[in-house]
């Protein structure tokens, strides 16, 4: 099954949350396997879903909103996922450490910790083992340690 995706409709219901769609705005597409389950993860992420305009919503598709960025859950075709085997991204989170208390039984590690690329980040699997890691530039916490924020 394919699924097709309309730009406008995207633009009319990100801007019925307060969201504007701007030219060149990046969303990431992620496949899943339970997209109930999905969609409760990253909702700890603080992401929700961004209400539509249509009337009757894809069963297969979900927009979610943090209120800075788009993810977009789509269900999964046979031979998308390979368990523990699917990077996904970095979630830009201020507050690293209180992150990680939320997801403190799920961390694969030991923890937060300075990566040689220069963020301070944690990683868990979502529902579908697909790599999270939620950090912060370390130049950004230095400077707010620094200022006394």
């Amino acid at each position: 099954m394919q699924v097709r995706f309309c730009w406008d409709h995207a633009r009319r219901a990100t801007a019925m949350k307060g969201l504007e769609m701007m030219s060149g705005t990046v969303v990431a597409i992620l496949p899943c396997n339970d997209l109930d389950l999905s969609e409760r993860f990253y909702g700890r992420l603080g992401f929700t879903r961004i209400e539509s305009s249509v009337p009757k919503e894809s069963p297969t598709y979900r927009m979610l909103s943090n209120g800075n960025g788009q993810l977009h859950l789509t269900a999964t075709v046979e031979g998308w996922l390979v368990p523990g085997r699917n990077p996904f991204g970095l979630f830009y989170m201020e507050d690293v450490d209180t992150w990680a208390k939320e997801f403190r039984d799920e961390i694969l590690g030991t923890g937060p910790e300075e990566k040689p690329w220069g963020t301070y980040e944690f990683a868990v699997s979502d529902p579908d083992q697909t790599l999270v890691r939620v950090g912060w530039p370390m130049r950004l916490r230095k400077l707010r340690t620094t200022e006394g924020v």
